[in-house]
């Protein structure tokens, strides 16, 4: 890269590497192709919207999934990178082999269960995301439904607009919040803004997590470790499920892990879905092993309409809206691109996944 570039942020620090690496992607291209970057495509619930299509389209030719089956033999050699929205297109092994030139899968959001690392770095491609774009929004959205079932807020709107309320009853209860312990599992990014969110409320905050945090970091949020999930399981009046799905973690809350919580506890997901197995979850809200669960992910997403957390009064749910915010998704967006034309420019990768 020409050293006037590096002299040029040097000397104004507001020429960030976004912008840098415009300059870099305009001179390195000129009259050429812009880089070919696979899509699912541009429709239904997984389509990118017509903003970002506009904004990604400034540095590269995008090329649909559905474009690339068609005419694979012409299109697979310009394609230097897939751009994973909304977990789609799958990276398999045999995507991976058809794209002689692939240097980088893009992947928006912080989760990763919808890629194999391991097969993606064989292929000597690399892997970035964007888990910095998502915890504060994902953090609010833990709160919220926290707050929500505690305070029986949904409950509350269709009592306060059916038809058929005449009064409002003053002994219609919901859970304190203030003071109440709130245990967390998974302390990353998500969990810890959720730990700086509940202090706030002046809620006890223990976490359970695969490494201890740093003694400041604990004593920054007023957090306790607990090296046993069942203690946090046991002391907790809300559990939060912030950790990434793994072969590991994968029914981490069961049938056992629910009977150890207070009948009066409420579970809160917005990790992902297979985290609990949702059987178990449906018998204990129904028996009363458990007061209330608030989720933002189910596995399946949507749910069968037949499905029994439709149905329980006790269940606050909603469609996998962590990120969804239009801040979120821009901020989403630029770190993307500026992974992409990093890794095409042969530049240190902003959020770059690595193997542990």
């Amino acid at each position: 890269m020409p050293d006037t570039l590096w002299a040029l942020q040097e000397e104004n620090p507001d020429f960030i590497a976004l912008d840098l690496l415009k300059v870099i992607s305009t001179k390195a291209m000129g009259d050429q192709d812009l880089p070919g970057v696979l899509v699912s495509g541009f429709k239904g619930p997984h389509g990118i919207c017509e903003d970002h299509v506009r904004d990604l389209q400034k540095h590269f030719h995008l090329i649909t999934m559905e474009e690339f089956l068609e005419n694979k033999t012409q299109l697979a050699p310009k394609i230097r990178a897939v751009f994973v929205w909304g977990g789609r297109p799958a990276v398999d092994r045999e995507l991976l082999r058809s794209l002689p030139s692939l240097r980088i899968v893009a992947s928006a959001g912080a989760g990763l269960d919808h890629l194999d690392l391991a097969l993606i770095a064989s292929s000597g491609v690399k892997v970035a995301s964007t888990p910095h774009a998502v915890s504060s929004p994902t953090a609010d959205l833990g709160m919220a439904l926290l707050l929500a079932a505690a305070r029986r807020v949904v409950e509350g709107h269709q009592l306060a607009v059916s038809p058929d309320t005449e009064k409002f009853s003053i002994n219609w209860m919901g859970q304190g919040v203030t003071g109440a312990t709130l245990g967390i599992i998974g302390m990353g990014s998500i969990g810890y803004k959720i730990a700086q969110r509940a202090r706030a409320f002046e809620m006890k905050i223990l976490y359970h997590n695969r490494k201890r945090r740093k003694l400041e970091e604990e004593g920054a949020v007023g957090a306790t470790y607990c090296a046993r999930l069942d203690d946090l399981l046991q002391w907790s009046d809300f559990v939060m499920l912030a950790v990434s799905l793994t072969p590991q973690t994968q029914g981490l809350v069961g049938r056992r892990e629910l009977s150890l919580m207070k009948p009066s506890a409420t579970l809160i997901n917005i990790g992902r879905g297979p985290l609990v197995d949702q059987d178990a979850l449906v018998e204990a809200l129904q028996t009363g092993v458990i007061k209330a669960a608030a989720l933002d992910v189910t596995s399946p997403e949507p749910l069968p309409r037949d499905h029994p957390l439709l149905k329980l009064k006790n269940v606050t749910l909603t469609p996998h809206i962590g990120s969804a915010t239009h801040q979120a998704r821009r901020q989403m967006m630029e770190s993307l691109v500026e992974s992409i034309l990093a890794s095409l420019n042969g530049l240190p990768i902003p959020n770059e996944v690595l193997l542990e």
